[in-house]
């Protein structure tokens, strides 16, 4: 039989997928689940059981979570990248590389064919195929619940006729856990107005006091929590998350531009990329000169759009890491920071290569480099242009 690698979550969807590329389709099914840091092992463990009842010809759990953080959150935390100065990209780049690891998974194994469970009403249907069709054109995609349009009624119906006995209960919430934040769908961001109640999110409140943490980075990446080092900042990631998570930071809901025209919210919550990010901004506005921190803040939204549309792929991603990393250099040090239920303060920075350094001058008392009257002159000069302007257009300037 022809084989399909089929992007396997274990819900309604793609439970019906497995069925209907077998029987309908006749094909060979190879499930794999790409893990980008949102499993435990008991949950793996549980959709692999749920992958064999369903009579999957193989099953596959692919761990990218380094890849995921060496390819592309380091370059998240360079930018600074909150997509409307919001929404920290939690979905938008792990489904990327979930693709990314579908499309070499199937070559692996030889599979003529690809699928995916995406509805055509979202942002994943893009992304998957985008990727898919850029790697691997030779691989066909296939696409049943976009192309079918069925109810999610019918899809149970259609498996329950198959024998296949299975809780597919919807959750009042949808809720997609990664190591770069957890996204939170349900009828309150289908529309304009509501706002997401707390048992929304998936992390209660737990935390009532206040404490500090110290976050060391090293070149820009996360290495130490609290004077801790560790090996992989991955680990630093979630460290910081376990310390963080109980006081509820980090939730918030993201408005923006679908890449299919429309208009979309999702909730968040992302407790350790916001702080991480808010961390390393502040010690970059110490560490960075101004136009650093201007064209680093340009070349990082054009990142975290293009990322967000599917188009990781594209070369100029790399020329804009390259540009990223190499800004990195002297963004070293320690950020002081207070966690607080639902809130969280910067409280400041050290660093060898601090540039507000007091020996040139503190800023509103004294001046230790320049003189008043080189001041005077300066500010002479500087006053040209727009002096010029003004006296030869007068009235009308």
């Amino acid at each position: 039989m022809p084989k399909v690698v089929l992007a396997y979550s274990g819900g309604l969807d793609t439970s019906f997928c497995v069925k209907h590329l077998s029987e309908e389709k006749g094909l060979e099914v190879h499930a794999a689940i790409v893990n980008t840091g949102g499993f435990s092992p008991e949950e793996l463990q549980a959709i692999e059981d749920r992958a064999h009842i369903l009579g999957v010809a193989s099953f596959r759990v692919l761990d990218v979570v380094r890849e995921y953080y060496e390819q592309c959150i380091r370059y998240l935390i360079f930018g600074n990248v909150l997509k409307n100065n919001t929404y920290p990209l939690s979905v938008s780049a792990e489904r990327v590389f979930q693709a990314v690891a579908i499309v070499r998974y199937a070559q692996e194994v030889g599979a003529g064919y690809i699928a995916h469970g995406s509805t055509g009403a979202g942002n994943d249907q893009v992304r998957f195929d985008l990727v898919f069709d850029t790697m691997a054109p030779e691989i066909e995609v296939i696409t049943p619940i976009r192309d079918l349009q069925l109810s999610r009624e019918a899809e149970i119906a259609y498996l329950q006729e198959r024998g296949v006995d299975m809780d597919f209960s919807k959750s009042t919430y949808s809720i997609n856990k990664g190591l770069w934040g957890t996204s939170v769908g349900g009828k309150e961001t289908l529309n304009a107005w509501e706002y997401l109640p707390d048992e929304a999110y998936p992390t209660p409140l737990q935390a009532d006091s206040s404490e500090e943490v110290v976050i060391t980075y090293t070149q820009g990446e996360p290495t130490a929590i609290n004077g801790e080092a560790y090996a992989h900042p991955v680990e630093a990631i979630r460290a910081l998350e376990a310390l963080a998570a109980p006081y509820a930071i980090g939730r918030d809901i993201h408005v923006g531009d679908t890449i299919i025209g429309i208009k979309g919210r999702v909730g968040f919550e992302a407790a350790a990329p916001l702080i991480l990010i808010k961390a390393h901004h502040l010690l970059e506005k110490h560490t960075l000169s101004k136009w650093q921190l201007y064209w680093k803040e340009q070349l990082a939204n054009w990142y975290g759009m293009l990322l967000h549309e599917g188009q990781y792929l594209d070369p100029v991603m790399r020329n804009i890491e390259t540009f990223l990393t190499d800004t990195q250099a002297k963004v070293s040090g320690d950020v002081r920071v207070r966690l607080a239920p639902h809130r969280f303060d910067l409280l400041g920075i050290r660093s060898p290569h601090d540039l507000m350094s007091a020996k040139f001058g503190t800023y509103g008392e004294m001046n230790k480099a320049w003189t008043g009257e080189d001041v005077k002159g300066f500010t002479k000069i500087l006053a040209n242009a727009g002096k010029i302007y003004h006296q030869v257009n007068g009235e009308d300037a």
